[in-house]
């Protein structure tokens, strides 16, 4: 797995690369050489802060955590996706690698695989302005909300950001 280690607003220590690499080893037995891990490092409001990110074959698996310290908060960061992982791990599996998770089917402590309950709605697209998405979302107090984006013609969503912003999904 290929590892980055980045630092917002701070250089990142070669010691913090190291247990980075060191911790995010262990999932080298279920993705390929091919997996892409991006850590980034930051400091927010006296707690330091990891978000790790891992993409291999088109799809993502994220964490973000906050601690006291940078090892706390990647130790955290790891266990949590390994949960996504272990909660995931049949679904996983068949996009992933065949028998990548064979060993957590002996773990006692593992999770359930979880059945969804899928709602599904309809409703008409129209395109409108980003600004407009927003508004609407805030109306129907939605986290995120669908639209075709008038400017280029792309479906988009808008969304809350846990900062009390908001985000813009555009596809490429």
């Amino acid at each position: 797995m290929k590892i980055t280690a980045i630092g917002r607003q701070l250089s990142v220590r070669d010691s913090m690369r190291e247990l980075a690499e060191k911790k995010l080893s262990k999932f080298d037995r279920f993705f390929g050489e091919d997996a892409e891990a991006v850590v980034k490092f930051s400091v927010v409001r006296d707690l330091e802060r990891v978000e790790v990110t891992i993409l291999y074959n088109g799809m993502f698996f994220r964490s973000e955590e906050e601690n006291s310290t940078f090892a706390n908060a990647l130790d955290c960061a790891v266990e949590a996706l390994e949960r996504q992982i272990r909660k995931n791990k049949t679904r996983l599996e068949k996009r992933v690698r065949e028998n990548a998770f064979s060993s957590y089917s002996e773990d006692a402590d593992a999770e359930e695989e979880l059945d969804f309950d899928i709602r599904v709605k309809t409703f008409p697209f129209k395109p409108m302005a980003v600004e407009e998405a927003i508004m609407q979302m805030n109306l129907l107090e939605h986290q995120f909300f669908c639209f075709i984006n008038s400017e280029n013609e792309k479906t988009c969503v808008v969304y809350k950001r846990k900062n009390g912003g908001y985000g813009l999904i555009v596809p490429e």
